[in-house]
């Protein structure tokens, strides 16, 4: 098999995701300041500012998604408590004062034709 130099790989889904999700968050106004950050065993994908709110934004993608299985549902207790750790180690690194935070979910659907479906989740979930 030729492989083309040219050719590019298409990105990986969650990478497509990730992309418009920024692109949504900053067209309602945020400023990224941060992506796919690994701290400890948890990852932030969007680190954002939000007026004067420093917002730790986790992405889910799919392909498709029907009314009862949708990507939110796919932050778990489990995944909210590494983010939560993970956002600690932010704050204790990047001090802010006068901040505030809080934890949003971008939910994205690709679906095979058409344009994708994002919807924002605003304070999804407390530390």
């Amino acid at each position: 098999m030729i492989r083309w130099p040219w050719r590019r790989r298409p990105k990986p889904l969650g990478a497509q995701g990730e992309d418009l999700a920024a692109k949504f968050l900053q067209r309602e106004g945020y400023a990224i300041l941060d992506r796919n950050l690994r701290l400890g065993r948890g990852e932030i994908d969007i680190v954002a500012q939000d007026g004067d709110t420093i917002v730790f934004v986790e992405v889910k993608t799919l392909r498709k998604a029907d009314e009862v299985f949708r990507p939110e549902n796919n932050v778990t207790r489990d995944k909210q408590k590494h983010l939560i750790a993970a956002a600690k180690r932010y704050i204790a690194t990047h001090q802010n004062p006068g901040a505030y935070y809080r934890f949003d979910v971008v939910s994205v659907v690709l679906p095979e034709a058409g344009k994708p479906e994002i919807v924002l989740y605003r304070s999804a979930f407390q530390a």
